[in-house]
């Protein structure tokens, strides 16, 4: 049973938003390239294929203004014309974007944007070409290959691969009688094909409905492997592939071929008329099934759902965990016993093995995120009249797709900040003895269970002194507060909202918003920001985040018998002491570890007088925030749990002090704290003050919360 078209057409359109995407920041791959070596006719090749691949799958889903764009811009690239070849760079960057742009509104299903400062452009590019000399025209026309119903461009094209010593197949694929989509026949048998090689010609180029496609393939694969590629289930039916070899000037009309290569159902192939060149491995036998591809594209959602069944199963784990402790308990020397431990090693290594393989389909590599800014990079430096070099180390590592998608803003703001506040102008730096250049850098690379991502500059970097007279200007803390605070602590006023040292706006910088919105992005996804700078020598943004947020390794404990939870890699380390050694210094409890002063943060309520004795013993997570370490007092410790991070509502928590919750194998809730929330509250409030908030506003948490289906994927 066939499909209906309009489903068969709503599923090509889902493939070609996929690719086309690709499609467009490769496009900006090759411009920013190409712009660096300019004339690269390699280059300006790859470009070309770009955007013919875009028009042929625009065309395909009927998405005439994107076709029809794309091709007068295809237009413009073949011709040969050194003096445009300058301008080709920034006008592929504008039709990168408005491709963007038009993508998004068929994505949308909304008005298409308006393209004719586009259109104008690429025809201003066109122009010096009319004046091309008539010699010059001539000479190009003897390397074109003329092949009936083959563009002018097509022929050149074929022409110059061969002038190269490149092989061109002629391959013509007749369509299934019954093909349900002949009109996109020709661009599916293209995409089977482009992995091969370069595809130099198609025919027909528009939506005639036709029973066979021909296209010139430059390829160095073998005939075989071409033809068994053109085999496509309900599409195609057989293919003839015929080898050209030699260097051919012309190719002549199509002639009467012998009784060997004809065919039933194809058209006459064409004869050669230059010297040395014969047709050569010539196939038509029926098509053999495909080989395997190896790449299936699956929606991130879809993925996340087996990851959330993925959680149920170690819930279930730990249930019958709790169930198979129960019946030790109660039965010690029955023989199930061990049968029934057996069974649970088992299972245990099995989900370990299948969370682990889900957790690799959702890690992607750094690199989709950073291939965008080498273009951010160039507009935004050309916008600040600077020269910047973009430095990108680390581009495999693996992070979460979640992550990554939520991580492209914040990066955003921080490139962006650096090339409009970090780096100097090219005169200044000549100045104090540095390149002309700037240089940005971008690195990721993984520490422990986290992702380190650095935005570093080589420019003057952050006056620290200066930020604090900001805020103090600005009302964010007192002349006191001023005098007591660390490099470190004044820092973080960049990352407040509203703050900023510019000393005016501009489109780039001074509203006091972009480095707010990395700092609460960071929090969200339980990540830190730490500033690194140095006087005249640059600054570097460092951002430490979990690989994934949807099943996190945590250290369990109770206060004031409710059970909470914190990430173990959090936790440095766990003391224990008695009351008498925590002091109180300015209304802070503190305790001094190791040569160390420990701030203190109670997440109970703090002990009355004479309620306990001095010698009494507590417990002290010692954690990590940032470059900064604070003490959790708890009033015991459970142990390490491998929790599935559960999504709550707002209606069931309101604070932000706590991030999510799970659910141990014995049914009982386990509220998962926000340690960056805990501690950012503790240090606006200050002191016991802040202790007891926070305690009342843990203990206003409900005993029991809804259950809610599934991982957070990180929001809670």
């Amino acid at each position: 049973m066939t499909s209906p078209p309009d489903d068969r057409m709503s599923e090509l359109r889902s493939l070609f938003f996929e690719s086309a995407g690709e499609l467009v920041q490769t496009l900006n791959e090759q411009a920013l390239q190409l712009e660096k070596s300019p004339g690269d006719a390699e280059i300006l090749r790859g470009l070309r294929r770009t955007v013919h691949t875009l028009k042929g799958d625009a065309a395909a889903c009927s998405f005439n203004e994107l076709s029809e764009l794309a091709h007068e811009f295809e237009d413009v690239l073949t011709l040969e014309n050194p003096a445009a070849t300058p301008l080709v760079p920034d006008v592929a960057l504008r039709a990168a974007d408005v491709f963007a742009a038009l993508l998004e509104a068929y994505r949308r299903k909304k008005k298409v944007p308006n393209v004719e400062a586009l259109r104008a452009e690429i025809s201003r590019l066109a122009r010096p070409a009319a004046a091309s000399a008539p010699e010059k025209e001539k000479k190009t026309r003897k390397r074109t290959v003329s092949v009936a119903h083959w563009s002018e461009y097509q022929q050149m094209a074929i022409g110059r691969a061969l002038e190269e010593g490149r092989r061109v197949y002629h391959v013509r694929v007749q369509l299934d009688p019954q093909c349900a989509m002949p009109i996109a026949a020709r661009q599916l048998i293209q995409v089977a094909l482009s992995p091969l090689g370069e595809v130099l010609a198609t025919y027909p180029e528009n939506e005639a409905v036709v029973n066979q496609v021909e296209i010139a393939l430059a390829s160095d694969k073998s005939a075989e492997q071409i033809r068994s590629k053109c085999k496509i289930p309900t599409i195609t039916q057989n293919a003839m592939v015929t080898l050209w070899q030699g260097k051919a000037s012309t190719v002549s009309a199509p002639a009467t071929p012998s009784e060997e290569s004809a065919t039933p159902g194809f058209d006459a192939p064409p004869a050669l008329e230059a010297t040395g060149t014969a047709p050569a491995e010539e196939f038509n036998v029926p098509l053999p099934s495909p080989a395997a591809d190896n790449t299936l594209r699956v929606d991130a959602d879809k993925i996340d759902t087996v990851l959330n069944l993925v959680g149920e199963l170690i819930l279930a784990k730990s249930m019958w965990q709790q169930a198979l402790n129960e019946f030790g308990e109660r039965f010690p020397k029955d023989e199930l016993r061990s049968k029934f431990s057996d069974v649970m090693a088992f299972q245990s290594r099995a989900l370990n093995d299948l969370q682990r393989s889900v957790m690799k389909i959702r890690m992607v590599p750094v690199e989709q995120l950073f291939r965008r800014f080498p273009r951010v990079v160039r507009d935004v430096a050309r916008q600040s009249g600077k020269e910047v070099d973009l430095v990108v180390k680390g581009s495999d590592t693996d992070l979460d797709k979640r992550i990554l998608d939520a991580l492209a803003e914040p990066l955003t703001h921080l490139v962006r900040n650096a090339i409009g506040h970090g780096i100097e102008p090219t005169a200044e730096r000549i100045k104090a003895g540095k390149r002309p250049q700037g240089t940005l850098r971008l690195t990721a690379y993984h520490q422990g269970s986290q992702v380190v991502i650095e935005v570093s500059d080589d420019g003057h970097g952050v006056e620290v002194d200066k930020v604090r007279q900001r805020a103090l200007s600005q009302g964010m803390l007192s002349a006191e507060e001023a005098a007591v605070l660390t490099d470190t602590q004044t820092l973080e006023f960049i990352l407040r909202p509203g703050f900023s040292t510019a000393a005016e706006i501009t489109e780039l910088s001074g509203r006091g918003v972009g480095l707010d919105v990395v700092h609460s992005v960071l929090e969200r996804l339980k990540g830190t920001v730490q500033i690194e700078t140095e006087a005249g020598r640059g600054t570097t943004f460092r951002l430490r985040l979990p690989l994934t947020l949807a099943i996190i390794k945590a250290l369990l404990f109770g206060v004031e018998k409710r059970l909470y939870a914190i990430a173990l890699n959090s936790v440095v380390e766990i003391t224990r002491t008695v009351e008498s050694e925590v002091h109180e210094i300015e209304n802070y409890e503190v305790l001094q570890l190791r040569n160390q002063v420990l701030p203190l943060l109670r997440l109970g309520a703090p002990p009355q007088r004479g309620a306990l004795s001095a010698k009494d013993k507590i417990f002290v997570l010692v954690t990590n925030s940032g470059d900064r370490k604070f003490g959790l007092i708890v009033d015991d410790l459970v142990g390490e749990e491998e929790l599935v991070i559960k999504a709550l509502d707002d209606q069931s928590i309101s604070t932000e002090l706590i991030s999510g919750a799970s659910i141990l194998g014995d049914g009982r809730v386990v509220l998962i704290l926000n340690l960056l929330a805990l501690v950012e509250r503790f240090t606006k409030t200050g002191g016991r003050a802040a202790d007891s908030r926070l305690a009342g506003l843990l203990r206003a948490v409900p005993e029991s919360v809804p259950r809610a289906h599934g991982a957070t994927g990180g929001q809670a």
